[in-house]
């Protein structure tokens, strides 16, 4: 939304006081526009201190749901989401670009290690391939923004590449469906991402892959 130069010359010259219960008043209705403004201004946290604490309640959280046990394939899927949620909300909070990055692939990492049996042994077939196509196109999501960080950067990642592609050749039901939407393995297991990935992305979106239709395991 574009503001007329009026109404911001008007804003210019409120009180302080009132401009300070106006912003309050915002705030209250933004809350991660609070949180950003609450870590820029009032937290001694840095960025990389604040993925810290991200990255261990993430994995906390991922073993500890995976002990006390999940309902369905569908229940892990929506756990995902919560967390990649989490991340998410970290990343608009402190700007911090590496650490989308660097979370989602913690993450994704210790879900598909911790729940390797339950996956695939999960039932019904549908669901499980709904989880898959999820994963990868999550996997998808992480190498765009790799991709779009620094070249120096890259080495940084080498080592959850890679040991995210031998998670998925490592389940025939997520390997089935990198295929099938166009995932090349290879990206993640010699860390070398096309330069035109998400050009690549929107063609394989455009050609209706990468979300879920009900067709049957063979």
């Amino acid at each position: 939304m574009t503001f007329p130069k009026e109404f911001k010359e008007a804003l210019s010259h409120l009180p302080s006081t009132e401009k300070d219960k106006l912003i309050l008043r915002l705030l209250k209705k933004d809350l991660v526009l609070a949180n950003r403004l609450l870590f820029e201004l009032v937290n001694t946290n840095t960025v990389e201190e604040q993925r810290d604490k991200v990255e261990k309640t993430l994995l906390d959280q991922i073993r500890r749901s995976a002990e006390n046990g999940h309902y369905s394939i569908g229940y892990l899927n929506f756990d995902v989401r919560d967390l990649s949620g989490f991340i998410t909300e970290h990343v608009k909070i402190t700007k911090d670009k590496f650490g989308e990055a660097h979370l989602n692939l913690i993450m994704i990492n210790e879900v598909l290690k911790i729940n390797r049996t339950f996956i695939l042994n999960s039932k019904p077939p549908a669901k499980t391939k709904k989880f898959c196509i999820a994963v990868i196109a999550r996997a998808f999501k992480i190498v765009m923004i790799v991709q779009k960080l620094d070249d120096d950067f890259l080495i940084e990642f080498e080592s959850n590449l890679k040991k995210l592609g031998a998670l998925i050749i490592d389940n025939k039901f997520l390997m089935k469906e990198a295929i099938r939407n166009g995932f090349d393995v290879n990206w993640l297991l010699n860390a070398e991402i096309p330069e035109d990935i998400s050009t690549i992305h929107k063609q394989i979106r455009a050609a209706g892959f990468l979300k879920y239709q009900k067709v049957r395991y063979l």
